[in-house]
């Protein structure tokens, strides 16, 4: 099967957020959670092979934030987005922006059904930046499961 990218699809950016722990020995980063070979290798990438490393990393992202947050109302959300200044790529799942205004400043927000997210119940007791830390350490655990399960048990042990 051909992977055809779509002439409107913007070019994918590094996902690199400058905080890499494949320099000391992580086979997925805890930054931008890639595997260590895509770490290394990803300027010598086609868009095609960069666009599928993107989609694999968006599809966890938006399958931890949906598990945890509820978007109510999209619009609302990208309206905050652009008040705030946040960058977000528009192209991309809302859940997606969601993280990013997480990441921006989670312990700023008081209601959040005043930028169209609500928090689902079993996670309504933790604080949004305790939220964001805990989305991130299972963002990390489904990339490292990933390598691990397709491509990990395909190298020799590390001695």
């Amino acid at each position: 099967m051909e992977c055809v990218l779509s002439s409107a699809q913007p070019r994918v950016l590094t996902p690199c957020i400058g905080v890499c722990s494949t320099g000391i020995g992580d086979d997925v980063c805890r930054g931008c959670k890639r595997f260590c070979h895509e770490v290394i290798h990803w300027n010598s990438y086609s868009e095609e092979q960069k666009q599928l490393i993107d989609q694999r990393l968006d599809g966890f992202l938006v399958q931890v934030m949906a598990d945890k947050l509820v978007i109510d109302n999209p619009d609302l959300l990208e309206w905050q987005l652009q008040i705030q200044r946040v960058r977000y790529r528009n192209h991309k799942d809302p859940y997606i922006w969601l993280f990013q205004l997480l990441k921006a400043g989670a312990g700023q927000i008081g209601e959040t059904r005043q930028y169209g997210f609500t928090v689902r119940k079993p996670w309504r007791e933790l604080s949004l930046h305790a939220l964001r830390e805990l989305i991130d350490q299972e963002f990390y655990r489904l990339s490292k499961a990933h390598y691990q399960r397709y491509i990990g048990m395909y190298l020799p042990e590390k001695g």
